[in-house]
């Protein structure tokens, strides 16, 4: 970054090819070594779509997902999907996290902006899972997923009208594993796959959020594979949700969703980037896909 223009090279050849914790040391040694600050070099020597995704890699994960949920809220209206995808795909810790890097940046509590911000059901439902009281690491019990099918069949399927209530509870509260064993129960009583039940009671957000809960207990990797191929199919890049998925991902489960992404829709993530993007954005997006 000294002197007249930028080496983009240099910059995606350091950042894409570290993991998150030594971005943070680098950052830290710049200030300590050169006595400026490397966020603001960045901001100031980049543009457009390749500054989004070098500042997304700049961030914990905690602030990044803070960052991308106050996007979402702020402004006029609200992007319900990033709400969704953040929520619904998260653990508890990383929920926890991410609210308290949302007051230490922004100064709110993500309960209020969320409460402020969304209305009804959805509300209920954005709000259950900030709170960040999954049950996690439980034995399944089959006699609960029983009653909880019994309960969430009843909810819908067999009566007049929906109680999304029911719905919001269990989808909310139960273990992964334990709502897996739910889904098959409810198959068993109504014939019915859960996700066909939640298109046919529920719709707008709140039938998004269920399907993307529901989504991500049954195959988390096909979740995000489908993100990302509906950021890039058709006109236009929503690089929003491409720059999100694949930086909040690259350390977590990026392979298995790129092995996903192939099998379900027959070509790789890479190409696809190819086809979509361009310039040294294009080529960050690949290096952090293609991994070290």
């Amino acid at each position: 970054m000294k002197g007249l223009g930028t080496d983009e090279k240099a910059i995606i050849d350091v950042l894409a090819h570290r993991t998150n914790a030594q971005r943070q040391e680098i950052k830290q040694r710049f200030k300590q070594m050169y006595g400026k600050d490397l966020i603001q070099d960045l901001k100031s020597e980049l543009a457009s779509n390749l500054e989004h995704v070098t500042l997304a890699m700049m961030m914990t994960p905690a602030e990044y997902d803070a960052s991308q949920l106050r996007d979402a809220i702020a402004g006029a209206g609200t992007k319900e999907g990033t709400l969704i995808e953040i929520l619904c795909s998260r653990t508890n810790k990383q929920i926890a996290d991410a609210k308290a890097a949302y007051k230490t940046l922004y100064g709110d509590d993500l309960e209020k902006s969320l409460v402020s911000d969304t209305s009804g059901h959805f509300r209920r439902l954005v709000v259950s899972l900030s709170t960040a009281n999954r049950m996690e690491g439980q034995p399944v019990n089959v006699e609960k997923a029983r009653q909880d099918a019994t309960a969430l069949y009843q909810a819908g399927e067999k009566k007049l009208g929906t109680d999304e209530s029911t719905f919001n509870q269990i989808l909310c509260s139960q273990s992964y594993e334990q709502l897996r064993c739910v889904f098959d129960e409810y198959h068993k009583i109504s014939k019915k796959s859960i996700e066909q039940s939640v298109k046919s009671e529920m719709s707008g957000d709140l039938e998004k959020g269920f399907l993307a809960v529901v989504g991500i207990v049954q195959n988390r990797f096909q979740y995000f594979a489908d993100r990302l191929y509906h950021s890039m199919k058709g006109a236009g890049t929503k690089d929003d949700t491409l720059i999100r998925v694949i930086v909040s991902r690259s350390e977590i489960d990026l392979v298995q969703i790129k092995a996903e992404f192939q099998r379900t829709h027959g070509k790789t993530l890479e190409a696809m980037i190819e086809d979509d993007t361009s310039g040294d954005y294009k080529k960050m997006l690949l290096a952090l896909v293609r991994g070290n």
